[in-house]
């Protein structure tokens, strides 16, 4: 069972027998909770800790945990429909309205209730993590001279420097800012790029972060659609044309959520067709690290071979570490460095220094190389279990690509299903226990299809994709019908 599940059942438990103790009485001993429900004292202090936020209990430190005494009455609800007109933005003509919008990444952060597979879940599942590693860098770091101190607004300079390393031998420490993550960096460079009201080009379709933090700030997605090879040349200059748009935002490698990698013949295009539109193109590299060990040699960057800055390059260690190590980069030349700089200062002031120096212990040990390799060979075991068993399973669903990089796959429902029968299925799913991501956040305009996103990075192993797999079918036959079935296929069979 995983931890979390662990205490939230612990936690219920606990919070179903309180009413056994009056106010101030006392729990049983962490100890006699571990032995009883045969959990951890991890467990049993997290869930603890649980139902001391939900104020339920009080705990004394060196005397236990207590029932808390019961809360007074809560005061009548204020009046706060005024606030509709205040955030409404009815200001004027010159006012750009704004959503925010966080259901398309909450899919992938909310823990699914217990009992219930995650096939929707964006991070490394703990056993692929280096919990290890990260607790040793940690202890390290937090022994460095002056490593609780202020660091630079800019970052660690041997942190930068092992970005710009990282990212290519033309970029210096002088080019990279560290930032609190990928979605941090992200949102960063689309203040920096493009005044609210304006229209950014997207990939379609992308990374619903993305495009949340680009409606939050008052911008305005333009699908620009992608095939096999990725974004086409193509229709991108033709959106530039018909736009004005000065930035694209892209994922080149291992795309969010198709898989694709840029084919090398666009890879120049692209750049040169954001430079003659005087343009910015946002590279979000945020799965290079989660490649498969069956995929050869990978491009390097846009960022690498882009001497005029065309290119503001993200990526981060979040992915392939810990969603709680938030340590990302953004990588530019020119003014717009300066932009950035003053935006991540303003929103931020800087990534506390704690996480970078940790981060710097990671990267620089032994067990950095060893967990990577042990990632790449994980992932290509998971993606090869998880298409296996959708073959077996659901041969009337489509599967156009299958990746060597990243934690997921993107898979078509049936030809007649619609939106509604997504969204029926992604609910039918839960009720069967698995949890899987709609594929309609996705996209900024209306998708061409009905689509699903699975997770093989986020579970336990193959045998928990497989038995997630077919819970997804049970879930399926429920909803569609078999009038002969269409068999699963793609570009690498």
């Amino acid at each position: 069972m995983q931890e979390r599940s662990s205490v939230a059942e612990l936690a219920g438990s606990l919070r179903d027998e309180l009413n056994r103790y009056s106010p101030g009485g006392k729990l049983p001993s962490s100890r006699a909770l571990v032995e009883r429900f045969r959990v951890s004292p991890v467990t049993v202090s997290r869930a603890i800790a649980q139902l001391a936020a939900e104020g339920l209990v009080v705990t004394r430190p060196g005397s236990g945990a207590f029932r808390a005494q019961p809360r007074t009455d809560a005061s009548p609800p204020g009046d706060t429909s005024w606030q509709e007109i205040s955030l409404s933005g009815d200001g004027g003509p010159e006012v750009v309205p704004r959503t925010v919008d966080a259901s398309g990444v909450l899919v992938t952060l909310a823990a699914p209730p217990p009992g219930v597979i995650e096939l929707n879940g964006g991070y490394l599942h703990p056993s692929l993590q280096p919990e290890r590693a990260l607790a040793a860098a940690l202890a390290r770091a937090g022994r460095r001279p002056g490593a609780w101190g202020r660091p630079p607004t800019d970052g660690l300079t041997e942190l930068r420097a092992w970005f710009a390393r990282e990212i290519g031998p033309s970029l210096t420490a002088a080019d990279v800012l560290i930032t609190a993550g990928g979605q941090s960096a992200l949102a960063t460079a689309l203040r920096a790029l493009a005044p609210p009201g304006a229209p950014v080009l997207v990939e379609s379709p992308t990374y619903p972060g993305m495009l949340a933090a680009a409606r939050a700030t008052g911008l305005r997605p333009v699908p620009v659609p992608v095939d096999a090879d990725g974004v086409r040349p193509e229709l991108l200059a033709a959106a530039f044309r018909a736009t004005g748009s000065r930035v694209f935002v892209c994922q080149p490698l291992f795309q969010n959520p198709t898989g694709a990698v840029l084919a090398p013949d666009r890879r120049g295009e692209v750049v040169r067709i954001a430079r003659e539109a005087g343009a910015f193109v946002v590279e979000d590299d945020f799965a290079r690290r989660l490649v498969h060990d069956d995929a050869g040699p990978l491009p390097a960057p846009l960022a690498a071979d882009d001497p005029d800055g065309v290119v503001v390059h993200v990526c981060s260690l979040t992915k392939i570490t810990s969603p709680s190590l938030r340590v990302g980069a953004l990588a530019a030349r020119g003014p717009v460095l300066e932009r950035l700089r003053a935006l991540q200062v303003v929103d931020t002031f800087f990534v506390p220094r704690p996480l970078q120096e940790a981060a710097l212990e990671l990267v620089g040990s032994p067990a950095w190389s060893h967990h990577l390799r042990s990632v790449s060979t994980e992932l290509r075991n998971r993606r090869t279990a998880m298409t296996a068993a959708l073959r077996l399973e659901l041969p009337d669903f489509s599967l156009p690509h299958i990746p060597s990089g990243g934690g997921s796959l993107w898979l078509r429902l049936p030809d007649a299903a619609t939106s509604a029968d997504e969204a029926a299925l992604v609910s039918a799913a839960l009720l069967a226990g698995v949890a899987i991501a709609p594929g309609r956040p996705y996209y900024c305009a209306e998708p061409p299809s009905a689509q699903v996103r699975l997770s093989f990075a986020a579970v336990a192993g193959a045998g928990e994709i497989t038995e997630g797999v077919r819970r997804l079918r049970v879930a399926s036959d429920k909803l569609f019908a078999a009038p002969g079935p269409r068999h699963l296929s793609s570009v690498h069979d």
